[in-house]
């Protein structure tokens, strides 16, 4: 597992971009596609502001989200808003390139045309997003993988979750893990506390089971 600390947020940011752009410009040069996965919350607002304001074609890069709450997209609990309020919109990347959760139909539905969504986008073939970008919970739950949960080894793409709070939609962990990075956004010391605390509560902490060999930690001393 790769760790980055950086002394403030911004210069986490910075550090992020600059790996992110480096990425990016091998993506072109090879005259692939990336696909990155966004995260929910309120921890990656900054990163986005910023990530709209880099000067690249943003139409060789696909977007996808980790988890998603069942409500619509224009709730102020929906991921998909957030990412288009402090991103997305700011950004000239064509619709095509956009894959959202949706939420207009039966929870069960829309996690079955998410999963077809994300085989099609693959081929039918391995799963293996370019960039899997991951906050973090205060009891370490990743996209909508909560401890002890019973979904945590399933195999699968797109579940629907029930919480008290919100029904979701999440990833898998086995996608999560299979993707070529997982970058773990720890974007204050509260965070970057927390998770060396749970770091050693074992395994039915669903942050504790990325697979280290992919995951970049970003975090402030």
């Amino acid at each position: 597992m790769k760790i980055i600390n950086k002394k403030s947020e911004k210069s986490l940011i910075d550090q992020f971009i600059g790996d992110f752009k480096k990425d990016y410009l091998r993506k072109k040069k090879q005259n692939k596609r990336l696909s990155f996965v966004l995260t929910g919350g309120k921890s990656p607002i900054k990163l986005y502001r910023k990530l709209a304001q880099i000067n690249i074609d943003w139409n060789i890069i696909d977007l996808f989200w980790g988890d998603e709450r069942y409500v619509s997209h224009q709730s102020r609990n929906s991921n998909f808003k957030l990412a288009f309020n402090e991103f997305i919109k700011k950004i000239e990347i064509d619709k095509k390139n956009i894959f959202p959760i949706k939420t207009d139909k039966s929870i069960s539905k829309c996690s079955a045309d998410y999963s077809k969504e994300i085989k099609k986008y693959f081929k039918y073939k391995k799963i293996n997003f370019d960039y899997c970008l991951l906050g973090m919970g205060k009891d370490g739950h990743i996209a909508s993988i909560f401890p002890n949960s019973e979904i945590l080894y399933d195999r699968f793409i797109a579940k629907p979750v029930t919480r008290r709070d919100f029904k979701r939609i999440t990833l898998s962990l086995n996608v999560i893990n299979n993707s070529k990075k997982i970058l773990l956004w720890l974007n204050n010391k509260s965070k970057s506390k927390i998770y060396f605390k749970i770091n050693k509560e074992g395994k039915k902490i669903p942050v504790n089971n990325l697979d280290n060999r992919k995951t970049t930690i970003y975090k402030i001393n």
